[in-house]
């Protein structure tokens, strides 16, 4: 094993955060900058990864694998401390360690209670975020996965507002069913594997299981492609099962919103592609219509809800089910630009979505309201917090040479591509999607920065201040760089994107050479009558 500079990434935010316990809560100052330095270092360690990574192999990287739980009569170990990294994984985690700070700053001043709890939990949740994106092994992915949930539980339950009880129950009520049946799917593949072994291999490793699960039936596939989606669509979230996010991103602080548009919701989407989707590439490919059709309702339904919001928080909340809906939409095209898009567009969402949040938190820090109708006229009070608002806004309509359109194009050009029958329709479906994401975001943000100032309590509201711009900046300066020079990002998980889809070719060309073989012996059948 070499230098173990995945497990560094993971657990260093959780020695941070054990070494804010050593700092007295009242001093509050001296928390903040412990735990913001920490984050800073992070980011630090992870930056190597990107120079020092490998496009042009599919293979894992920096893996570090050693046994961990054996069991009674079996000679290797049945679940392993494995990690890795790839093209895909690689983008994801730097994601993190780059919000992260971002999010500690703009916590400055928000937060004053408990700031101590408040610092450990965001660590805490870095560290279990960064190992959910790295293991490689079924069991440490659900250890990490459920890890997850305890401080995100807690960052909306006691750092939330008036109703935080209601929405972190509902946030944990619809993840751990989602998580109980992922766990039973996850017994149940490891089961055949060892079956079909003539039990000789009871394992949990991922790259093992990738061999075995192409051999299950395809009922078989299908339900435990069920399960795996289940539990993913849920995180992502996807239509109809996205009713728990406005409540959570409504109630949780500003930090939680950011942490949970930006990280948190990516694990939903990556689920898919590391696990639901290639274990059971039979079955994923049998349900590319059914998850492309509720993609594109989540698209256009999630318009639609935004349109008619009167608070800003909960229309960008409704924002994230249509921006994820397309992200679905990429990965299920199964085509090479649109899972390259689809991947893209997470990095996109969590970079503009991130910012809408901490966009909204400023406003709200400064009136403690997010209405639409107590705004208007900013531009003349605030110049500076208008134009990086204007330019976050447009990234997340996806306008030309910002990250946003990148993103959708590749998907929307994947998605008309596809080998499905429907796929163009898709398409051109998706495609209203990026007309009504432009109106709802653009009506917001003419009646919040434009027209006169007709609300007095705006009069005194400073503009955005060093603190702001200094987390603010980064995230405008990567929409820019990712809207004007795309190439060293997609380069990244260009090889490790066409060796994921490789999974699924002869799936897609014995299944749609059949429908194409009995759509003509349908039609010859006709003319023949």
């Amino acid at each position: 094993m070499s230098f173990p500079i995945l497990s560094i990434l993971i657990f260093f935010p959780l020695v941070g955060a054990l070494s804010l316990l050593l700092i007295s809560g009242e001093n509050k100052q001296k928390l903040r900058q412990l735990a913001f330095w920490v984050s800073m270092i992070e980011f630090a360690i992870s930056l190597p990864l990107f120079f020092m990574f490998d496009s042009t192999t599919p293979d894992m990287q920096f893996v570090e694998k050693i046994g961990w739980i054996w069991a009674f009569g079996q000679a290797s170990p049945i679940v392993h401390y494995n990690l890795g990294i790839d093209g895909i994984s690689l983008l994801l985690v730097l994601l993190t360690t780059f919000l992260t700070p971002i999010v500690l700053l703009s916590t400055w001043t928000a937060v004053e209670k408990r700031v101590k709890e408040f610092m450990f939990a965001l660590l805490a949740l870095e560290t279990a975020m960064i190992g959910t994106f790295l293991a490689m092994d079924l069991f440490l992915f659900y250890v990490f996965w459920e890890l997850m949930l305890i401080p995100m539980f807690l960052i909306i339950g006691v750092w939330g507002g008036e109703r935080r009880i209601y929405a972190t129950i509902k946030f944990f009520i619809y993840t751990m069913v989602g998580s109980v049946l992922m766990l039973a799917a996850i017994l149940y593949l490891v089961w055949f594997c060892y079956r079909a072994t003539g039990g000789e291999v009871l394992t949990f490793d991922l790259l093992t299981l990738y061999n075995s699960s192409p051999g299950l039936a395809l009922t078989v596939q299908m339900w435990l492609f069920a399960a795996f989606a289940f539990s993913f669509a849920i995180k992502v979230p996807m239509f109809p099962l996205h009713t728990w996010l406005p409540d959570a991103h409504v109630e949780a602080p500003t930090a939680g919103s950011v942490i949970l548009a930006g990280v948190l919701l990516k694990m939903g989407t990556y689920g898919f592609v590391r696990f639901a989707m290639p274990l059971f590439p039979e079955a994923a490919v049998a349900a590319t219509p059914f998850m492309s059709t509720l993609a594109v309702i989540g698209i256009i339904y999630g318009a639609l809800v935004a349109m008619v919001q009167p608070d800003i928080k909960k229309l960008v909340a409704y924002s994230s089910v249509s921006h994820l809906g397309y992200v679905m939409l990429g990965l299920f095209a199964l085509t090479a630009q649109g899972v390259s898009g689809g991947i893209y567009q997470m990095l996109n969402h969590g970079l503009s979505t991130g910012a809408l949040f901490l966009l909204v938190g400023i406003i709200y820090e400064r009136r403690h309201t997010r209405l639409i109708s107590e705004f208007g006229g900013l531009t003349k009070i605030m110049p500076v917090y208008a134009v990086v608002f204007m330019i976050v806004t447009l990234s997340s309509v996806g306008l030309p040479l910002t990250n946003g359109f990148v993103g959708e194009f590749l998907i929307l050009i994947g998605t008309f591509l596809g080998q499905n029958p429907y796929a163009k329709l898709f398409a051109l479906l998706g495609s209203l999607g990026v007309v009504l994401g432009a109106v709802y975001m653009l009506w917001m943000f003419q009646r919040v920065m434009f027209g006169p100032v007709t609300n007095e309590k705006n009069r005194s509201m400073p503009d955005l201040n060093r603190r702001e711009l200094a987390y603010l900046m980064p995230l405008v300066v990567f929409i820019m760089i990712m809207g004007i020079y795309p190439k060293p990002f997609l380069s990244r998980m260009e090889t490790s994107v066409q060796h994921f889809l490789k999974r699924f070719e002869s799936v897609q060309q014995a299944r749609y050479d059949n429908v194409s073989l009995v759509a003509k012996t349908d039609l010859a059948v006709k003319e023949v009558r």
